[in-house]
């Protein structure tokens, strides 16, 4: 009995069959949803289910995850059932250049269901990071797979202080979050990514007619602060982040001017101000 997951009951497994009775019906944007006991990604794994024809609106949520990727390829880990480490497989319509806000719609997503069900106040790091204060709760990593659109999320939900991955990371449970419920958390986080998600497309992936710029920004912890981004290359900008632009990139002044970044680690420099 070691290896049943009631072992820990502090930590009880996910239903499959109910996460599918509560939210896979004609007309919903998710097609079917999967709860694996165990996987090294579950980016890798939908990616691979891209090229076999795999409809979109496919989940695949992982209780344990052993290879899962951050971005630049920082690999982490959590105790089997910490957490939510999940994946959805996109086949959005509007136009590559609009795709780029997909990563952020996801994040304001997760964000917006946390603050909801949890009630802590959440708030989102440019690109894909989700903190609160300065402590990383939760990240997203969008990967392009042909036509589709893979985008992970890893929410740390029961990690305790001393299992916690780095010093800089925090759980809902070490915040003292309202919910440390899985269930209600992931029900709640796929419904707004469906609700956000359509918006979107109906929008033709314009993020200010769906209002999904405005309502990124009210959330964002980075607009306004001064920043420090590590670009490819080991080279570094520094300045303040000013705005997120129509493709969802974020905006530096830095001494040579305004500065747009499609991508980047940044690094927020000071606290904001009270």
């Amino acid at each position: 009995m070691l290896d049943s997951p009631f072992t820990d009951l502090d930590r009880p497994p996910l239903s499959q069959a109910a996460l599918n009775r509560a939210l896979v019906r004609p007309g919903s944007l998710w097609s079917g949803i999967t709860v694996v006991d165990r996987t090294g990604s579950t980016n890798a794994d939908l990616s691979a289910s891209v090229r076999d024809g795999a409809r979109q609106g496919a989940v695949l949520i992982a209780e344990a995850q052993f290879a899962g990727r951050g971005r630049l390829g920082r690999s982490w880990s959590a105790p089997p059932r910490s957490g939510l480490m999940f994946s959805v497989l996109l086949r959005p319509e509007p136009a590559a250049a609009r795709q780029g806000w997909l990563p952020l719609l996801v994040g304001l997503a997760v964000a917006s269901a946390v603050r909801s069900v949890a009630e802590l106040d959440v708030r989102l790091k440019w690109p894909n990071d989700l903190l609160v204060g300065e402590r990383k709760l939760a990240g997203v990593l969008a990967e392009r797979v042909d036509s589709a659109v893979i985008v992970g999320v890893g929410l740390n939900v029961s990690l305790r202080a001393d299992e916690l991955p780095v010093e800089t990371a925090t759980s809902l449970a070490v915040e003292e979050a309202a919910c440390v419920d899985r269930d209600p958390l992931i029900r709640a986080v796929l419904r707004e990514i469906e609700i956000h998600y359509r918006e979107w497309s109906q929008a033709d992936g314009d993020a200010d007619a769906c209002g999904l710029r405005a309502a990124y920004l009210a959330m964002s912890a980075t607009v306004g602060r001064e920043v420090r981004v590590e670009l490819p290359g080991e080279r570094v900008l520094t300045g303040t982040a000013t705005g997120v632009d129509h493709a969802g990139r974020l905006l530096v002044r830095s001494k040579d001017g305004e500065q747009t970044l499609s991508a980047g680690d940044v690094v927020h420099v000071r606290p904001h101000a009270s």
